[in-house]
């Protein structure tokens, strides 16, 4: 049964993913993934209802959210173990993406939201088609923990406010918050404030001693039995209140051309920012499944759960690094286990809705608080620091962005960062002299500058060590232009790629030697290379007999092109050919000349 099923024609399944890990369901698959689904319910129901919160929206819309795209995510998503819902990092960009047009809660918000949601599910697909899916290798990872790092400030920042039962007016930016906060402080109810940080250690603390057990449903229970005992009559502590118990509802995104142009921007970035993190997130699950992923059909996935999402009231969503860490742990087999995570969270929505009505919301900012610190991801920021200057400055940058400007211009801000940093090394090849070893047994090249050996003054052979592009052609042709022997061999073994900016530059350099008496030689080059010359016509013009398959064939045919006369009052000879005859003659009878290893 299960062959037949996987040996399907590849159109199916791709079409159908799905039919890949069908065949492998049964009872004892059924069992795990129906206990990890269990779990991941419980835990993503405190989740769900922060999150909301973050977003500016019901705290019904968490839930939504951590339903449906789930179960589509899972489906025609590549990971068997990745969970998709409300994440953080989702919610405060789709806060701050939206918020500038519309009042947080409100029905226009809302729908601003939704329509974010769907044009980043239409941004998804369109890279999916384009099977952009290698694009999230062009996001640094630096880039990501500074984002995330940042989120997390700004998500402190934003909660304090209700941590210490205060209802200001803000703009929703890090410095407001912080600047509204540290004004009003004196104003903080400490009934509000005790519930929070109950919430904080509580939460801290039963994870520490328990690990296995929901460490945030237990503390928000504890916060609720406190704000019971110290606030009867709700006075002085808000709650969240009761959700609607129903199947998330039809909605309709706003359509209006001004509303998906003054989105457009966070819609874009809030896609990349959510297939970076569904991506890191499986790969991360992957390394230690042992599954194979396909980065494109994860597009798939996360776009199609986000475009029908939006028209089920559920806001943009992505992976979930604690719920498919969970989902893992928990034993789950299959993608069913997110399928059944949606389910019995849908069961608790229909049942247990009112439960929501008994949850502080400075409980919910305690819990947040805790999310917030978790998304600082502490032990690679030192790696960060320690690895190189240009990813710290990348990290910092991000961060500082992050928390001073709108949360999708720090995602661009990183990536063009990271992107300068990226050209500027590939911009400037390293350029090696390299020279016979004069020690070695048999005949091996070495960097001339380590070991400080003589040069031939006529014949001066040098390595590229990166691809010769548009971008590196100054570079190059500047060190070309600096090496007084009249006389030049390129090793081009370290060359990958030349683009026609870059054979044309060889071709200059070869004519402005051969006008000055010297001559201008290749060697060791990659099949790549060699194509782009011949479709340019470009080895013609530079001499096919300029052109060698090893470094040893080169230096003997062009030994016998030197200036004898130089030759014989030249120290140096550093060449085999060099202790045979003099340039231009023939060998004695019965001497031999080994060929430099290439």
């Amino acid at each position: 049964m299960a062959n037949k099923a996987l040996s399907k024609p590849d159109i199916w399944t791709r079409l159908l993913p799905f039919l890949q890990w069908t065949p492998l369901v049964n009872g004892t698959s059924l069992r795990a993934d129906a206990q990890a689904g269990l779990t991941n319910a419980v835990i993503v129901l405190p989740q769900g209802v922060a999150y909301a919160l973050i977003a500016g929206l019901p705290p019904e819309y968490g839930l939504y959210a951590a339903i449906i795209p789930a179960i589509i995510a899972a489906l025609f998503g590549s990971s068997w173990h990745l969970i998709s819902g409300p994440t953080a990092a989702m919610s405060i960009v789709v806060f701050t993406s939206v918020s500038p047009l519309a009042e947080p809660g409100t029905a226009e918000f809302i729908a601003l939201a939704l329509t974010l949601t769907l044009m980043k599910g239409v941004f998804q697909l369109v890279m999916a088609a384009a099977r952009l899916g290698v694009l999230v290798n062009f996001v640094s990872h630096s880039v990501v923990i500074g984002f995330t790092a940042g989120a997390a400030v700004v998500i402190a920042a934003s909660q304090l406010q209700n941590l210490l039962g205060l209802s200001l007016p803000t703009d929703g930016s890090f410095t407001d918050n912080g600047w509204q906060v540290l004004s009003h402080l004196s104003q903080a109810d400490p009934y509000s404030l005790a519930v929070g940080l109950l919430t904080l250690v509580s939460c801290i603390l039963i994870k520490k001693i328990r690990p296995r057990w929901p460490n945030m449903l237990l503390a928000l229970a504890l916060a609720s039995g406190l704000a019971l005992l110290l606030d009867p009559g709700q006075q002085h502590i808000a709650m969240v209140g009761a959700i609607p118990a129903s199947l998330p509802p039809l909605s309709m995104p706003d359509l209006s051309f001004g509303s998906i142009s003054a989105l457009s921007s966070g819609a874009l970035a809030i896609s990349l920012l959510g297939l970076v993190e569904a991506s890191s997130i499986s790969r991360a699950i992957a390394s230690r499944s042992h599954q194979r992923l396909d980065d494109n059909q994860e597009f798939i996935g996360q776009g199609l759960s986000n475009l029908v999402g939006a028209f089920f009231s559920c806001y943009a969503s992505s992976g979930s690094f604690t719920r498919t860490g969970v989902n893992y742990t928990s034993g789950a087999r299959t993608p069913l286990a997110a399928v059944f995570a949606s389910l019995f969270l849908l069961v608790i929505l229909l049942l247990f809705s009112g439960i929501t009505a008994w949850l502080p919301i400075p409980a919910m900012a305690g819990l947040l608080l805790v999310v917030a610190w978790n998304l600082i991801d502490v032990r690679h920021i030192k790696l960060i620091f320690r690895a190189a200057r240009s990813e710290t400055t990348v990290l910092l940058v991000t961060f500082a962005a992050t928390l001073l400007v709108a949360l999708e211009f720090a995602i661009y801000a990183g990536v063009i960062l990271s992107l300068v940093f990226y050209l500027k090394r590939t911009s400037t090849p390293r350029i090696v002299s390299i020279l016979p070893d004069p020690d070695a047994r048999h005949p091996f090249f070495v960097s001339a500058e380590q070991r400080r050996l003589p040069y031939c003054p006529q014949l001066r052979i040098i390595r590229i060590e990166g691809s010769l592009f548009f971008g590196a052609v100054n570079h190059v042709q500047e060190y070309l232009q600096n090496i007084r022997e009249p006389r030049l061999l390129i090793v081009g073994n370290g060359m990958n790629f030349v683009d026609i900016v870059g054979a044309e530059m060889l071709l200059q350099e070869s004519q402005r030697r051969r006008a000055a008496g010297g001559d201008l030689y290749l060697g060791n080059l990659k099949e790549g290379v060699l194509r782009t010359l011949k479709r340019n016509n470009l080895i013609e013009q530079l001499g096919e007999d300029h052109i060698f398959i090893n470094k040893g064939q080169a230096i003997h045919r062009i030994y016998n092109q030197l200036d004898p006369a130089v030759c014989k009052t030249c120290t140096a000879r550093i060449f085999q050919e060099c202790h045979i005859a003099p340039p231009g003659e023939k060998p004695l009878e019965g001497s031999t000349i080994t060929r430099q290893k290439v």
